[in-house]
């Protein structure tokens, strides 16, 4: 089986607004496999928006788990999440599942990771996948020096900067702003 590798994923809270966006590239090995991967999902009416990286199957599964957890917590995203990563860590068939997470609301963003992470970033800023750490270094240059763009700017200017770096990303973005 080929291990399928692709995306970044970013989220950025900034000047009040949080906003999410991810690339649509996906790969098998070396060879593009497909270019525009919707890979941004709204839930609970557009309240809570969600980005993923890593086995497209695996994350659905991930999304519609989450998704039950919110409705289970009444939309409180956070204990949601808290459940989520306690079920994809000692779940036999959860645990096996290659895929990561940001979600955010109004408020905060969130990255899940099948280890049982829930993490708040301290900066207002989460990146995952094969570009996070191109796409993670230009939005904190930018929230830096650039005081004046908002979230949704930051989100886009850095992911374009990472597909220029990163072979796994390319320049189909998708980007929400709550």
């Amino acid at each position: 089986m080929t291990k399928i590798r692709s995306t970044t994923v970013l989220a950025v809270k900034h000047n009040g607004g949080i906003a999410i966006g991810a690339d649509g590239q996906a790969t098998m090995g070396n060879t593009v496999a497909k270019s525009n991967v919707k890979k941004i999902r709204k839930l609970q009416d557009g309240k809570i928006v969600t980005g993923f990286a890593g086995s497209t199957a695996d994350a659905f599964t991930l999304l519609e788990r989450f998704n039950e957890k919110l409705n289970a917590h009444g939309a409180n995203m956070e204990r949601a999440a808290i459940e989520l990563a306690k079920d994809w860590r000692t779940d036999r068939y959860l645990r096996k599942l290659e895929a990561m997470m940001i979600v955010a609301d109004k408020e905060d963003i969130l990255i899940i990771s099948g280890t049982g992470d829930v993490l708040k970033p301290d900066n207002g800023i989460a990146a995952i996948g094969s570009g996070s750490m191109y796409a993670q270094a230009a939005a904190q240059a930018l929230v830096s020096h650039a005081k004046d763009l908002d979230s949704h700017k930051i989100v886009e200017e850095s992911l374009k900067i990472a597909a220029d770096i990163c072979i796994y990303t390319n320049h189909n973005l998708i980007i929400e702003k709550l």
